[in-house]
Formats: structure tokens, C-alpha cells, sequence
């Protein structure tokens, strides 16, 4: 066989790619863009017989004949691979043997990961591993990517593996060979229902699913709340008042208080000292917000959502939601993008990808960027605006969820088009394992730091800057009549709303220093979170919508923006 570079796995959605993926290669990976796109796919190195060839974790697919963009560059990367894992759901043989046969027939050499095999036992399902390495002439390994059974093996037979001479089938004769080879491999026992088996049961029918979905989300925001704000007050203030606020002042005092530099770097002293939510300096807020207000709701957000979705909750979210997606254009999975857009507003849009068509990514991405705030965004209003109590909130994100359906009906209306059936594999319950999920927790905070931390810095400079040069001022002049008169906010607010478009987090934290009324501050929040995307998400969205479609997203959230701002004024 000739020397191997490029290393393929491949498989159906939720089969455990992921989880075989970290095993392969530990934490050391790589997330990019395939050329063209912007679907995403994780690559890192595996060592096998003193060589490192790259391992790539190919977006899950069903078939080889592609329906969306993800399953298109998954078909385009097989062309660029030298070898293929094939992750199977040992729990689902008959569904996940169809991609395998299309393996087969490329004749790119092959070995199949038979994963979840520890559920196999739990199932009552009995696999005879020999005679199904028989009759598709692979080799087959039978693994647990969560507890690393099987992964030894699975790098050790790489080597036998050759390519295939090819059996074409057509689509029926596929099936018909699929059903005859799991009839003889395949064995099913009684066995008693686990709890867990049973509570699957429970939370997909709509009786008791919704009501459990209800307490799900409640539950997940309180855990969110208790983490984040435990984060900041024991961990995060501390080291800033106590470490950092030392540091800042001696710089303070060699900068002086009215230059240049001591504007852009420190800001502004509050009573004479500095204070790092209103200073404003590129060194103190610019920090401060992203690290000490943020990150801590952000790191919690993500550990609960890396627990739904190891354990396997998400796609029956998604199936109790389809009814009320349908009414809005879109499937019940497109609640994972949304779900995504609380963390982040970039993976979200990256998300959408998983849609069928043009039509249901404009819906949905149109929705997120107007009524889901990111979780640093979120930290931002309870921080300001549940300071002045509970019911404000309710207000705000009761406004932003009455967008969220009016808005994706009227789309729904205007936009001509069916609405997708669901199809989503619903994986069983599975008790998370603790390794993985911070491993996931990690790359995911990780990535945020990077990304959110210079456009964080970048847009403080950027309103400093305009500050000083006096043309925020100018800004404030010329737009003051529609934000005072039709927002009812003062003029001073047009720095936030300038800032918005690079950070929205930052611009809500903008608000904070302007001694707003309670009316006020629910009106500024609530238009920060509807007016426009941040940079770093209009700039996703363009490359996946398209200029035209994104400036028309663009304007419909300017035009709510407006509308919704007006209301509120009236009616508060």
C-alpha cells in the first residue's frame, strides 16, 4: 500500500467521529475552513509505525450524493485522502451501511470503526464481528471512543488495510444487500429498559418532552448563572482588583492623566482612580470585560451545552421544536444553530450550514443575529439590567423572543418556499465522560479568546480614537434626533451604537457609565441586541449567505431595530 498522508474519518452524524477523532490524536488539533466555505472540519496527527500522517474529521454525512454544503465537501475531501476510518454506530448498523458500501465502491483503502460497541451490550444487540468482516472484506474494529476501548487496535490495523476491488450496486440492490448482511451478523436479546432508555421515551413524546424541555433550559441558565457569577466574584475580580489594579495605576501615574496614551490605554478615572467597568482603556476595560465578565458566563455555557450534547438531548430538542419550526420556514434542527448563537454568534452562523437550503439558511441566520444575543452579550445585560431588577430582564429577553416567532412567521409568509422535513439520527442517552467534554470545553473558550479578544481591544481603540479626534461627537450631532427622539436615549448612546457593530458585548457595557434611566438602559440593550451582527459574525455571514442576502438581512434588522426601539419608548 503507498505511504499514507492524509487520513479520512468519515461516517453519518452523531456516530462519535468527534470522540474517536480526540482519541487519535489527543488535543492537539487544528480547526479550519475547507477552501471555499465556510464549513469547518477539525485536523490533527496520529502516530502510526514512526510516521505522523495528518488525520482529518470529515463532516458527518449520510451518502455520497450530496444534499447540502457540508455533505459536498465532505465527497469533495474523499478525492484528496489516502485512507478512510469509517465510523459506524454499532447500535444502527442497517442506516450507517449504506455510506460503507459507497466506501467500498470508491476503492480507497479502508478500515471500519464499529463504535458505541459498549452500547451494543446495554441494547441487547449481538454483532458476529468475523462474519460481517466476511461480507463486506474490510477490516473491522470494534471501539468506544469515549473510553478509548478498541483505539489501539484500530491504529495497528491501518496498515493491513488495501484497496478494494469495486461492487457496484444500484441503490436498490444497496439495500437489499444491507438488510441481508445484517440479518446474518446481527442478533437481538430481551433485555430490560434502564432508566435512561426510559427517560428517552419521556422526553421525545410532546406530553412530558416539553415540559422537561422547559426544565432543561431552566435548570441549564440557572447552572450557567450560579458557575458564571461564582467565577467572577471568588476568581476573576479578585485577581483583577488585587493583581492587575496595582499594575494599571503606577502606569496611570507615568502615562498622566490627560495624555494621549493615558486615554487609549487606561481611560478615563473615575473619582480619581480607575475603574474597569466604566475606565474604558484598552488595558483596563478591554480586559477586563472580555476576561472577568464574560469568559466566566461564556465557560460555563459552553460545559452545560458539551453535557446536552454527549449526553444526546439536542436532536430530541430538536424534534419536540419541529412543529413550531415549520411555522417559521425551518426544520426543528435548526434550533442547533440558535442553541450555538447563545455562545457565540460565529459558530452559530457557521452552524446553518446544516441547513438544506438557501431559503432556511437566510431564515435562520436572519433570526439568530436579530434575537439571540451571545452569552457575552447575555452576561452584559444581567449584569447591567438586572441590577434594577428581575422583571427588566424579562423584559428584554421576553421582547427579543416575541421577535424571534413574530419575525419568523412574517419571513415564513414572505419567503416562498416549503419547509424541510426533519432528518436527524437520535443517539441514545449516554452518560457524558468528564475527559471529553472538557476537551470540547476548551477548544470551544479557546476559540472564543481568539477571536472575541481582538476585536474586543480593537473596537475600545476605535471609539477612543474617535473620542479624542472628536467625531463621536459629530456622530452624536447628526443621528441624535432618531436616537433621542425616536429611542428616547440620550445622544451619548451613539458611541455604543458605533461600537455595536464591532462588539456588541462591549457596546452594552457602554451603557453602563451614561447613568441611564431603567426605560433607557431596557431600550438601549434590547436595540444593541436586534440592530446589527457583530463584525466578526457579519463577516461569516457574508461568505455563507452572500453579500445580496446579508445586506438584506442587514436592513431587516435595522428596520426592527427601529420599530421595536420606537415601541418600547411608547409603550414603557
Amino acid at each position: 500500500m503507498k505511504e499514507i498522508n492524509k487520513i479520512l474519518l468519515m461516517g453519518n452524524p452523531n456516530v462519535g467521529k468527534s470522540a474517536i477523532f480526540s482519541r487519535l490524536t489527543g488535543a492537539k488539533v487544528v480547526i479550519s475552513n475547507y477552501p471555499g466555505t465556510t464549513v469547518e472540519f477539525t485536523q490533527g496527527h496520529v502516530k502510526i509505525d514512526g510516521a505522523r500522517p495528518m488525520i482529518i474529521d470529515v463532516p458527518g454525512t449520510y451518502t455520497l450524493e450530496p444534499t447540502s454544503k457540508a455533505e459536498e465537501v465532505a465527497v469533495q475531501m474523499l478525492k484528496e485522502g489516502d485512507f478512510v476510518i469509517n465510523i459506524v454506530d454499532a447500535t444502527n448498523l442497517e442506516r450507517n451501511l449504506y455510506l460503507t458500501l459507497q466506501l467500498i465502491e470508491k476503492g480507497i483503502p479502508l478500515v471500519v470503526a464499529l463504535n458505541m460497541w459498549d452500547e451494543t451490550k446495554h441494547q441487547g444487540i449481538e454483532i458476529d464481528i468475523k462474519r460481517l468482516e466476511e461480507r463486506l472484506g474490510v477490516s473491522i474494529v470494534p471501539t468506544c471512543g469515549l473510553t478509548g476501548e478498541g483505539i489501539r487496535e484500530l491504529v495497528a490495523r491501518i496498515s493491513e488495510a488495501r484497496p478494494l476491488k469495486r461492487h457496484l450496486f444500484t441503490e436498490r440492490k444497496k439495500w437489499e444487500s444491507i438488510g441481508r448482511i445484517v440479518n446474518e451478523v446481527q442478533r437481538l436479546t430481551h433485555h430490560h429498559h434502564t432508566f435512561l432508555q426510559r427517560l428517552e421515551e419521556l422526553s421525545i413524546k410532546p406530553v412530558t418532552g416539553l415540559p422537561i424541555a422547559a426544565g432543561v433550559m431552566f435548570c441549564a441558565f440557572l447552572i450557567i448563572r450560579f458557575i458564571g457569577e461564582g467565577l467572577i466574584g471568588y476568581l476573576f475580580e479578585p485577581l483583577f482588583n488585587n493583581i492587575w489594579l496595582p499594575v494599571m495605576t503606577r502606569l496611570s501615574l507615568i502615562l498622566g492623566g490627560e495624555t494621549f496614551l493615558h486615554h487609549i490605554f487606561i481611560g478615563k478615572l473615575i473619582n480619581g482612580g480607575i475603574d474597569f467597568g466604566q475606565s474604558f482603556g484598552l488595558f483596563t476595560t478591554g480586559l477586563f470585560v472580555p476576561i472577568a465578565m464574560v469568559l466566566p458566563y461564556l465557560f460555563s455555557f459552553y460545559l452545560v451545552l458539551g453535557l446536552l450534547e454527549d449526553f444526546g438531548y439536542l436532536p430530541r430538542l430538536a424534534v419536540l421544536l419541529d412543529n413550531l419550526m415549520h411555522r417559521m420556514g425551518l426544520h426543528g434542527y435548526a434550533i442547533i444553530p440558535l442553541i450555538l448563537g447563545l455562545g457565540c454568534n460565529v459558530p452559530g452562523a457557521l452552524a446553518t450550514r446544516l441547513l438544506e437550503g438557501k431559503r432556511e439558511k437566510f431564515i435562520a441566520a436572519t433570526l439568530m443575529a436579530v434575537a439571540v444575543p451571545c452569552m457575552a452579550q447575555i452576561a452584559m445585560i444581567v449584569g447591567l439590567v438586572g441590577e434594577r431588577g428581575g422583571r427588566y430582564l424579562a423584559i428584554v429577553f421576553g421582547t427579543l423572543f416575541l421577535v424571534l416567532i413574530i419575525k419568523g412567521l412574517i419571513l415564513n409568509r414572505v419567503m416562498k418556499g416549503p419547509s424541510p422535513e426533519i432528518l436527524v439520527e437520535i443517539p441514545p442517552y449516554r452518560i457524558p465522560q468528564p475527559i471529553a467534554v472538557v476537551k470540547k470545553v476548551w477548544m470551544r473558550v479557546f476559540g472564543f479568546l481568539k477571536e472575541a479578544l481582538p476585536y474586543v481591544l480593537l473596537g475600545i481603540l476605535f471609539v477612543n480614537v474617535l473620542h479624542v479626534l472628536k467625531i463621536i461627537d459629530y456622530l452624536a450631532r447628526l443621528f441624535s434626533p432618531l436616537v433621542t427622539n425616536v429611542w428616547g436615549l440620550p445622544k451619548e448612546a451613539i458611541s455604543a451604537l458605533i461600537i455595536g457593530f464591532l462588539r456588541k458585548d462591549v457596546a452594552v457595557g457602554m451603557l453602563g457609565p451614561l447613568d441611564l434611566t431603567t426605560k433607557q438602559l431596557v431600550i438601549g440593550s434590547t436595540v444593541l441586541a436586534i440592530y446589527f451582527p457583530c463584525i466578526a459574525t457579519f463577516a461569516v455571514l457574508v461568505r455563507e449567505l452572500g453579500i445580496r442576502d446579508m445586506l438584506k438581512s442587514a436592513a431587516i434588522m435595522i428596520g426592527v431595530a427601529l420599530l421595536v426601539g420606537g415601541l418600547l419608548n411608547i409603550i414603557l
